[in-house]
């Protein structure tokens, strides 16, 4: 996944943007890059656009976040970032088993308000 997806993804339960990005594994790459600038939110400076003052476009293109949690401030929902994939599926086709897999493996780097309170699961239900 892209940065540049954080302006243009929405919490598919609420409708609210932007959505917060964890993303404690990335990597370089070299593969194509984006020349798209960010319209509202820049995921990689985590702020909207209007409020940078030298946005550093293009810097995001040359990394590819491999694993993270994308989150939803306003109904807590969060969707795992799996193999470059983000999966931001509803909660009722969403497997409870592998959403507790996913934290539980993540423990240390998912934060606390989605560990112990995201929806639709967390490790404290």
């Amino acid at each position: 996944m892209k940065y540049r997806l954080t302006d243009l993804l929405a919490c598919p339960i609420c409708k609210h943007f932007p959505l917060e990005l964890y993303a404690p594994k990335k990597e370089a790459t070299d593969r194509a890059k984006i020349s798209t600038k960010c319209e509202e939110y820049c995921g990689y400076e985590k702020k909207p656009v209007r409020e940078l003052k030298s946005p550093r476009c293009g810097a995001c293109s040359k990394i590819e976040i491999i694993d993270g949690v994308l989150s939803c401030p306003s109904c807590k929902r969060w969707y795992p970032i799996e193999e470059e994939i983000p999966r931001m599926m509803p909660d009722e086709l969403r497997e409870r088993e592998e959403g507790i897999r996913f934290l539980k493996k993540r423990e240390s780097i998912v934060p606390k308000e989605i560990l112990e309170g995201g929806k639709p699961f967390n490790l404290r239900i």
